[in-house]
Formats: structure tokens, sequence, C-alpha cells
């Protein structure tokens, strides 16, 4: 997505740095042409990209897992700091042997890559750069890290680790660039919501100011004592975390007061954080679009690059076009090509399966453009044909199975199933284990696990073993069912029948009851097999699956902003936070004023809801801390518990936290779930329930935007091959 970059070079030096990313997003596979004198580094050197792609992706895990390890260690079994016991550290020279050998790795990817792309390439490549600045840094951090025998305050090289995460991912890096992009229209929504929150407090500090009469000074005490206090209980109030706490003391004398706590939601939490979604809506999507754009047309280039110089090899570089010549590509020499190339293998197929269907052997240009259409497929598996049965009965299983009414009365008794459990469920929701008659909940799941035993055998015989297994929702049913069957086996040897006087102590591995509380855990989870059926809910289904598949390149990012944070609120706050010396304290609110320090017990407070295990204390509880700040309930607690414990300075901390995460990243994912659902929900208006699975095969992000992309022409791609830099093509 190198928007700025002139698109003939952006395809061979990759602008601002797509060396050394590997990824199997398919903006990036064919965007050099075969012409290039880069090709070799992509299209023959297999075994380095497989190393890079596996080896080098597991490195990077490694190193970022580290810090679950390092001081201090998360390997404990609770993070309430109560009872928390002391974590086992490692051994000085463990994790640093692990992480050297990482950086060894590091350094020995980065060397490769260097090499393969020149010197010229490398001076401006700013990732490939910063990928050396930060091993450097890192390296350098280690060995300090050793001199001081592992007994360091900070290690530099934990905050850096996300950049080898970052760099090797072209989506990433893309994805980042669109955001860069989309901050400033951000930043201008975020500058409004500012003046908007400082414009209501002044006007808060004069309403709410103090009274001689203490009984009046409710609201003014609690939110609004002096500046600090007033901003932060307003910028909570922006998330309505504390709503209607907040207005509660002022509503209590006059109703009146409410107007001014209304008027600030409504402008505030209505108005300008919709407006801040619907921004970044539009800013981003447009900004998608754009990199689609110009990745479709370096596309349509290295193709057309690439049938320059397959349809006569000695142009542009020893002879001229001779006269008479026509364009065309034997099919021989492509097929020779694609066996280097290297690409998905069912796309390799479906792209040689269509070459070989030219009857004359030649392939011209606008057939040569239309086989890398396939590029943009997903693999659609073909399900084998049906046995032929000379038998009557095995006929008649045949046509009764393989209808869509059967599939129709497996949900029903799916229904059914779940609806008896949850039955029972009530009915012996206030019992205790060994009060629990498991009797009657056994018969039925023994009746209702035999019928999909007897389902998935007659399908097997419908659609034969093969045509079975071609169907994922057959796959997960057969799953299922089996799993089931072996658990209903082992409670059968294990308690005999009839167990209703069973003894309920647990001698065995697992108590009665647990065996059959995961025996109907299983069948609510087989429920699932009716989202497909249903045609908002598979559509609501594919759309969640794409975004798993699709937008990978966006919670990448995400990881790296989690774990910026969580090393930096370790470094700013492990340890702040410590309960009462005399834990008995806790239970009398009336010692609220005998215990010094920050302690409270006022109700609401982190104290009073113990909160104890939501901690900076690892870095593990750092991004569960992080995880529910972003959530936004009851996030000013943690604000403050903190400011109470260390320096009203923290705030700065988590209000950058929740702008991050909450405020522009949660919107991201809102305006790509709403892009990606709308576009699918458009195609399956015009689609039976059948079809709608199928709309995954041209469902990528890309493709979401591809009616609005417009195509080169013919001369605009001449125009930019004859600038090309290492093509000398003329016509």
């Amino acid at each position: 997505m190198e928007e700025e970059k002139p698109l003939v070079t952006g395809s061979i030096n990759r602008g601002s740095g797509d060396y050394g990313s590997h990824d199997n997003g398919q903006l990036d596979q064919h965007e050099e042409s075969p012409g290039s004198r880069r090709l070799s580094y992509s299209a023959t050197d297999d075994s380095y990209r497989v190393l890079e792609g596996t080896g080098l992706g597991f490195t990077i895990a490694v190193v970022l897992a580290l810090a679950f390890i390092e001081t201090p260690s998360s390997l404990t079994y609770t993070s309430d700091i109560r009872f928390k016991p002391k974590p086992w550290e490692p051994p000085c020279g463990l994790t640093e042997g692990i992480e050297v050998v990482c950086l060894c790795i590091f350094i020995l990817d980065f060397t490769v890559k260097s090499y393969l792309i020149g010197w010229e390439e490398f001076r401006m490549n700013k990732w490939l750069i910063g990928y050396i600045v930060v091993i450097t840094a890192s390296v350098i951090d280690w060995m300090l890290s050793v001199s001081m025998a592992c007994n360091e305050n900070l290690r530099v090289r934990r905050l850096i680790r996300p950049f080898f995460l970052l760099q090797n991912s072209s989506l990433m890096k893309k994805t980042l660039k669109c955001i860069k992009k989309t901050l400033p229209e951000i930043a201008s929504v975020i500058l409004l919501l500012a003046l908007h929150l400082c414009l209501f407090t002044m006007i808060g500090m004069l309403i709410f100011s103090k009274s001689d009469d203490p009984k009046k000074n409710g609201e003014w005490e609690t939110y609004f004592k002096n500046l600090p206090k007033s901003l932060s209980s307003l910028l909570v109030l922006l998330t309505t975390a504390n709503n209607p706490d907040v207005m509660i003391p002022a509503y209590s004398l006059n109703r009146g007061y409410s107007i001014f706590f209304i008027l600030f939601s409504v402008f505030g939490t209505y108005l300008l954080m919709n407006l801040m979604t619907a921004i970044i809506y539009n800013q981003f999507r447009g900004y998608l679009l754009m990199s689609v754009q110009t990745s479709i047309i370096r596309r349509r280039l290295g193709i057309r690059a690439a049938f320059e110089v397959l349809c006569c090899p000695g142009r542009g570089h020893t002879s001229t076009q001779s006269e008479g010549h026509v364009e065309r590509v034997a099919v021989n020499m492509f097929l020779q090509v694609m066996d280097r190339v290297h690409m998905k293998s069912y796309c390799r197929q479906a792209i040689i399966k269509a070459a070989q269907q030219f009857p004359d052997g030649f392939i011209n240009g606008e057939a040569f453009q239309r086989l890398f259409n396939e590029l943009d497929k997903d693999f659609m598996k073909e399900h084998p044909p049906k046995p032929e049965y000379s038998s009557p009965v095995l006929q008649l299983i045949q046509c009764i199975y393989s209808h869509f009414y059967i599939t129709v009365l497996g949900n029903v008794v799916a229904l059914a199933n779940v609806i008896c459990i949850c039955t029972i469920l009530v009915l012996n929701s206030e019992k205790s284990a060994s009060e629990k008659n498991n009797f009657y909940m056994e018969i039925l799941n023994c009746i209702f696990i035999l019928y999909y035993l007897i389902e998935m055998l007659l399908k097997i015989v419908a659609f034969g073993w093969r045509g079975y297994l071609s169907y994922r929702n057959n796959i997960f049913d057969g799953f299922l069912t089996v799993l089931l069957l072996a658990i209903q086996i082992a409670i059968f040897i294990t308690y005999r029948i009839p167990y209703e006087d069973v003894d309920l102590v647990p001698r065995h591995v697992m108590a009665l009851w647990e065996m059959v509380r995961l025996v109907n855990m299983l069948i609510v989870f087989r429920f699932l097999r009716i989202i497909p059926e249903i045609k908002l809910m598979a559509v609501v289904a594919s759309t969640l699956v794409d975004l798993v598949k699709n937008l990978r390149a966006f919670a990448g990012i995400l990881l790296v902003v989690y774990y910026v944070f969580a090393v930096l609120g370790t470094w700013l706050f492990q340890g702040a936070i410590t309960p009462p010396s005399n834990m008995s304290l806790i239970s009398d609110s009336s010692t609220e004023n005998k215990t010094g320090g920050p302690f409270s017990m006022d109700c609401g407070t982190f104290e009073q809801l113990e909160y104890w295990p939501n901690n900076f204390d690892d870095f593990a509880s750092s991004l569960v801390l992080l995880y529910n700040i972003m959530v936004v309930n009851n996030w000013h607690v943690f604000t403050d518990a903190y400011t109470r414990y260390t320096t009203e300075w923290s705030l700065v901390y988590f209000v950058a936290w929740w702008l991050t995460s909450s405020v522009m990243w949660v919107n991201l994912f809102v305006a790509l779930i709403l892009e990606n659902f709308t576009y699918k929900w458009d195609r399956s208006n015009a689609l039976s329930v059948e079809d709608v699975e199928r709309i995954a095969y041209q469902s990528t992000v890309q493709l979401i935007f591809r009616e609005h992309v417009q195509e080169p022409t013919e001369e605009e791609l001449l125009a930019q091959l004859q600038q090309h830099p290492h093509l000398h093509l003329s016509w």
C-alpha cells in the first residue's frame, strides 16, 4: 500500500519496506514481475521462504513470550495480591540464553534480506534500518543484563520486542500506514472532545462550587472538588461508566441539575463519540480502498510485465521487436514458469488447469491477465460423487439421508436435546452434586446420542466416507458424536448400570456428575450445527470467520499495543497497590479512617469491590487489567485507586490507553465489521441458505471494495512498464 510511491518502482523496491515481510495475504504474493531481477528471491528460493514463514514466526513468538517468564514472573495460579504466592523466578541466564538465540536468528534474517535487496535499496528501506537499530539496541541491553547478573530494574529491549512482529508482516505495515493517515481526522475529533470536556468542566465547577451549607457540598466534595477531579469525573461520564452516580448528590437537591449532565452526555457520548466512529469508518475505508486500488494496479502491472517477458524473451535485453510479431505466450513455457513460482497450491492448480484449456497452445495478453484472477479466490472443496448402490434398501437410505429435510430433522432433535438439558438444569439448579439425580438425564442423553450415532452412520452410507468428510458440518457433528459416545461408554464402564444409588464420592478419575456435565456441555456445543442453516446467522458467522481470517493485521497491531502498554504499566506501577497489613480490617468499614495511607472502604472503591487481582505486578495481570479498562465498565475504579496509591499523573497513562484502545481501536473494528457485514448481507439477499457459505469464495478484505476499484487501462500499464528500472522494453 505505497500510495505515494511510483507504482513501477514500488513493485521492485517496495518503497518503505515490505522486504523481509512474509505474509499469506493475497496482496503481496505477486506484486513483482516475473521479469524482475528480484524474482529469484520470491519465486525460486522456496526453502528460504518456508524458513522465513515458519522458523522466524516461531522465533518472534518465543521472544515475545519471554515477558511471561522474566522477572516479575507471571507463573502463579492467581494474581490476587492478598493470596498470591511467591512466583518462580528463572535463574539468571535461562531467559537470556533463549533470547540471545532468538537475536542471532534475527541477525541472520537481517543479513540475508540485506544481501538479497542490495545496498541501494537497503538505504531507502526504513523498516530494515529500524530492524538493525532494534537488534543493536536489544543486543546492547542484553549485554548490560548479563554484566549486571540480571539484577537490572528495567529491560529496555522488552519494550521494543513487538517491532519484530511488525516488521515481519507486510499487511501489518500497510494497516499501520492506514492508521497513521487516519490519525489527523481522529485527532480533530479528539480535540473537539477535549474542548467539550474542558468547557463543561469549567461550567460544572462554577455550578457545583463549595457552599457555606455543608449539606449542599456532596457534589463538590465527591466529583468537583478541584480541576483534576472535575476533569476525571466528566471524562468517565463520557464513557457512561459512572452514570448516574456522578449526578446523584446534585440531583437529590434539585432535579434541574440533571440538565447539565444530560446535555454533557448528549453532546459528548451520543454525538461526538459516534461522530468519531463515523469518521474512522469513512476515512479508514477510503485509505483501505486506496490500498486495494494500488495493489490491483501493481498486480496488473506485474502480470503485464511477465507477459511481455514471456511472449518474447529476447526483447528488452539484446534485441528489439521483430516485424510482424504476434504477442502470445506458449502454454508450455508458461507451465514451466508456474512450476517455479511461489504461491498457494490450489491457486497454482487452478491457474495451470485454466492454462491447459487453450486449444492452440498459446495465450494472448487479455487471457493471460484473466488467468491470475484465481489469486483472489479461496479454496472451495468439491464434493465427491455419491456411491452407487444396487441394493434397494441402501438406495432408499441414500435418498432419505442425502435430503435437506434430514438436516432440518437433526436440528430439531438437537434443539429438543438442549431443551431437555435446560429443563433438568432448572430443576436441579439449587441442588448440590450429591443431591442431583443423574439417572433421568443419563437416559435422555443415551437416547439422543444413539440418534446422533445412527444419523452419522446413515449419512456415511448415503454420501460415502469421503463424501461425508467433504462437508465441514458433518466433520463437526461426527467428531462430537464420537466424543459423546466415548464418554458415555466410559460412564457405563466406570459406574455400571443402573447407577441411581451410586456413591458420588469422587473415587474415580472423574465423578459421575462431572462426566455427565461434560456430556451436556458437548451436546449444547453440538447445537451450533444450526448456524449454517439459518441465513442471517450464517451471514453473521461467516462475517466473524472472515474477520478472524482477514483482519489478522489489525489483531497483530492490537497485540503490539497491548504488549507495549503492559510493559510500561509493569515498569510504572509494579507493587504500587498493596493490601492492608491487617486483612481483618477489610470487613469492618468503620476502620476507613483508622488506616492511614490511600486505603479506602467507600462503596464502589477498588478495596470495597475487592479488585485486588487487577494489578500491574506481572505481565499477565497487566494484560488482563488493560483489557478490563478497554471494556470501560468501572474503569474509573482503577484510575481512582492508582491516583490514590501513586500520583495523579498516573491518570495520563490510563487516559492514553483508553484513547488508544477503546476510542480508536474498538471503533476501527466496528467500522470494518460494518463494512464486511454490509457487503455480505447485500450479496446474500439474492442467495439461498445453501449459497451463503459460498460467499466466502470471494470475501477477502480486498474484494469487499473490488466493485469500486478501477482497472488500469492497457495504455497506462504500457506507460508504466516503459519506466521500469529493470525492464528495458521497446515497442
